[in-house]
């Protein structure tokens, strides 16, 4: 781990280029004539705009083999297009209102194309593409190209590496702090502001379920007053110089009982034995069985109900996924959580969880604080 991660270096136009360089091999190797993307977390990773809102102004990156990538730009947005770190290794095509966007993109393609189009194109602009290049076609790009984002590169692991040293110290203050007495909301308020402190741009979520609450995985922080003798999961996580963090530990209000220990116990053995079985060419899915079977033979497996883990990187949620049937193969650079829980109706659950890159040799954690259960006041 470099020194300085909590200062990643920047992401540079040379990098950029590789990125959408790699983007055409890869689509060429799918048998797409190219790549349509449209503003959300693809155009921010393939050329580093992000200072755009999806609107119905028509905003789409056009990657194909043949050509130099080209950005097709609202003309009152192309100063603005223009900053972004990438734009100096794409060629910037803007259209003005009153124009016909979609004729403009029309030239911009083989009108018999197939192409991979972002998840996050509104169907407003596709289905107007059609309506333009009637004989095109569409796949959605983690249909075609489930690994366009999924292997990280050295800048990438290392920001992902700083967000993630950041929700470390965000939880060993939160762990200071006096839980009983106070609403669940109060504690997410924290750790909202605790991750904003610790350099975070955005908070995506600040999970707090306290007793019968932390059954449900993903309970929105309430009124209910955290009381002694609850077990609270914390589950929170954002954006830190454009990439995300996510970290869940289980605290304990007071002492707990034999029965919550030993179900603390059973998470923390599932989430090593994952983070144990990663390395080079492992299916995704076996991460989650090694996890589920752990639970299982413990006697719990009917209340583990969600898959192990996701990717992550400029979104918290992301290919790859770790859950029966995907079978993709784990690749160095691949980051993802590693989240096996608990989950007892009406009385209270348990979730531990890390992200996790897969290296040559095998797993290294971006999170490492204890998974210990902390008694907290």
């Amino acid at each position: 781990m470099p020194e300085a991660a909590d200062q990643p270096a920047p992401i540079t136009r040379e990098d950029y280029a590789a990125r959408m360089a790699r983007a055409g091999r890869a689509a060429l190797d799918a048998g797409l004539a190219g790549l349509i993307v449209t503003p959300g977390p693809d155009l921010t990773h393939l050329c580093g705009y992000h200072d755009v809102t999806p609107s119905e102004r028509l905003t789409a990156l056009v990657i194909t083999p043949d050509r130099p990538p080209r950005l097709l730009v609202p003309a009152l947005e192309r100063a603005n297009a223009a900053n972004a770190v990438g734009a100096g290794a794409v060629e910037l095509v803007s259209w003005t209102d009153g124009d016909d966007p979609y004729e403009t993109a029309g030239t911009l393609l083989d009108p018999r194309g197939r192409y991979g189009i972002a998840d996050s194109a509104w169907a407003l602009h596709l289905l107007a593409l059609r309506r333009a290049r009637p004989d095109t076609t569409y796949d959605s790009l983690t249909a075609v190209l489930p690994m366009l984002r999924a292997v990280k590169d050295e800048h990438e692991v290392r920001r992902l590496a700083a967000a993630g040293a950041a929700a470390d110290a965000v939880y060993e203050e939160i762990s200071a702090a006096r839980f009983a007495g106070r609403r669940e909301l109060d504690v997410a308020a924290d750790l909202a502001d605790l991750l904003r402190a610790h350099g975070h741009s955005q908070v995506d979520f600040t999970i707090v379920g306290s007793g019968p609450n932390g059954a449900s995985p993903h309970h929105e922080a309430g009124e209910r007053v955290i009381e002694d003798g609850d077990m609270v999961v914390l589950d929170f996580g954002g954006l830190k110089d454009g990439y995300g963090s996510d970290t869940t530990r289980t605290v304990h209000v007071g002492e707990p009982t034999p029965e919550e220990r030993k179900v603390h116990d059973v998470v923390r053995e599932a989430q090593q034995a994952a983070f144990e079985a990663v390395r080079p060419g492992v299916a995704c899915q076996e991460i989650d069985r090694v996890a589920r079977r752990v639970i299982t033979e413990a006697g719990y497996g009917e209340y583990f109900i969600h898959r192990v883990g996701h990717g992550i990187g400029v979104t918290t949620h992301e290919p790859p996924y770790l859950v029966e049937g995907e079978h993709l193969p784990l690749v160095p650079g691949m980051c993802f959580s590693i989240e096996p829980g608990i989950y007892l109706r009406g009385r209270f659950g348990v979730r531990v969880e890390d992200i996790v890159t897969c290296t040559e040799t095998g797993g290294r954690r971006l999170n490492n604080t204890s998974h210990a259960l902390r008694y907290v006041d």
